[in-house]
């Protein structure tokens, strides 16, 4: 058989893959289960990372698994292994049967609807997630003392290295169930860091950057990776602490993303069915301020959350998941939508290239535009700990960042605490950057909070 595009590098062809899937149900159908799905997967990868110029470690990744699901009626069993031999796969379906017979009847057990699953044409919807790096580990070393040489030369005041990596990743899967589904392909993420140390003694400070692509020709040039991550750790310097005080915070578009993250947290369907978030019965309720609107498009190309389909084999759709602050809907998988008495909206495995926007924008709404709408205030560039309480809203983290006087940046600040309720933050989200940064699947610019606490010295 010739080798495709999709099975370069790999030990396993798509065609094997297929296969594997195809027994797993014969021997689920056999054992007499009313319902079955299967999945098998491959990932490959290399990662090497060095450290004021020396190589500190070289690690070459290959995992596989196959994961079957056996259902009788509406009790469920799981099994998994890494072994594709024929006595494996048998002994695998067996364990999910076993596992099924013993397990209670849930009502919204089961796989999707026939008619939601991804038909075959919208299966081979060709997103341009697969892009192989043909790197060796002298080329990915290279490339990381490049980075980080570059980060070493900015400033004297660049006195060391926690490293500098290089990521080459890339992995295929294909799935299966019993009632017609059948699907996958092949994905890749490359990824290029450096973190710098600047200052001495107790005024040193770390900070880093980093570049991360599914095509390695989309990447940051290093020597850019590393300047930029030395400039940022330079800014940190002589940072003190404030006075206790409200005042408005702007989060840097890196961090905002975060704010996306916990939205999408509070509406899936987990957290609404279990009604354990600050967001239940949100549907058809404004929770952000009218000039706000949240899109999801899936079949983004080269969208590091792009998929034709979720990972229950459900049809992905481009949709408006907020419109002038009035949510238009959750993110939810067959079971939780069952749970709650609706529809599934494909998010078996979460969000996919979400999009925060303001209609109050301007092509002009630089970073330093923000700053100028902040005025007096605290410009958060980065978060510790994990104080959120996603039934609450409750917000407490750790904050570093500036001290911002009349739109510009007086000094660095650190060991502050930021604190509010997600519930008000999100109402009081007074505007947006264009400076848009694309954090995994979420992409949102600079985010200018009505005040918040700001606990300092």
């Amino acid at each position: 058989m010739t080798t495709t595009r999709a099975e370069q590098g790999f030990a396993y062809r798509q065609d094997q893959f297929q296969q594997i899937v195809e027994d797993t149900l014969k021997l689920a159908r056999g054992l007499g289960a009313s319902d079955a799905g299967a999945e098998v997967s491959e990932g490959v990868g290399l990662s090497v990372s060095v450290r004021k110029g020396e190589l500190e470690n070289v690690e070459r990744n290959r995992d596989k698994s196959l994961g079957v699901s056996v259902y009788l009626g509406q009790r469920r069993g799981n099994a998994s292994t890494s072994d594709f031999s024929v006595a494996a796969l048998r002994q695998t379906v067996q364990a999910a049967y076993d596992i099924a017979r013993f397990t209670a009847e849930d009502p919204a057990a089961g796989l999707p609807d026939a008619a939601d699953l991804a038909t075959p044409a919208e299966v081979a919807r060709d997103l341009d997630l697969f892009h192989p790096w043909a790197i060796d580990a002298a080329a990915a070393a290279e490339l990381a003392r490049r980075c980080e040489d570059a980060a070493l030369r900015v400033d004297r005041r660049i006195t060391n290295s926690e490293g500098a990596g290089v990521s080459a990743q890339q992995a295929h899967f294909w799935a299966g169930n019993t009632r017609g589904f059948r699907g996958g392909y092949a994905s890749s993420r490359h990824y290029l860091s450096v973190s710098p140390i600047a200052g001495k003694g107790r005024d040193m400070q770390r900070d880093g950057w980093f570049s991360s692509m599914r095509d390695a020709a989309d990447l940051a040039a290093p020597e850019a990776v590393g300047r930029y991550a030395a400039e940022r750790a330079l800014s940190r310097l002589k940072s003190r602490r404030v006075p206790t005080a409200q005042v408005p915070v702007l989060f840097e578009s890196t961090v905002a993303a975060g704010l996306l993250g916990a939205y999408v947290q509070a509406t899936s369907g987990g957290a609404l069915y279990r009604k354990t978030t600050f967001l239940v019965d949100s549907l058809g309720k404004k929770v952000l301020p009218a000039h706000v609107d949240i899109v999801e498009n899936p079949h983004e190309l080269k969208g590091k959350g792009s998929a034709p389909f979720d990972d229950e084999g459900v049809r992905t759709t481009p949709r408006q998941v907020v419109q002038g602050g009035v949510v238009q809907g959750y993110f939810l998988s067959t079971y939780s939508a069952r749970k709650l008495g609706m529809h599934t909206t494909g998010h078996a495995g979460g969000s996919q290239n979400l999009h925060m926007t303001s209609r109050r924008t301007k092509q002009g709404d630089t970073l330093d535009a923000m700053l100028a709408k902040l005025g007096r205030g605290l410009f958060v560039t980065e978060l510790m700990g994990q104080g959120v309480n996603y039934v609450t809203g409750d917000y407490s983290r750790g904050a570093a960042g500036f001290w911002v006087e009349d739109g510009r940046i007086a000094y660095p600040v650190h060991e502050v605490t930021i604190a509010g309720n997600l519930k008000q933050m999100f109402k009081g989200i007074q505007a947006i950057g264009a400076d848009v940064y694309v954090q995994g699947s979420k992409a949102v610019g600079s985010v200018l909070l009505s005040p918040m606490q700001l606990a300092g010295s």
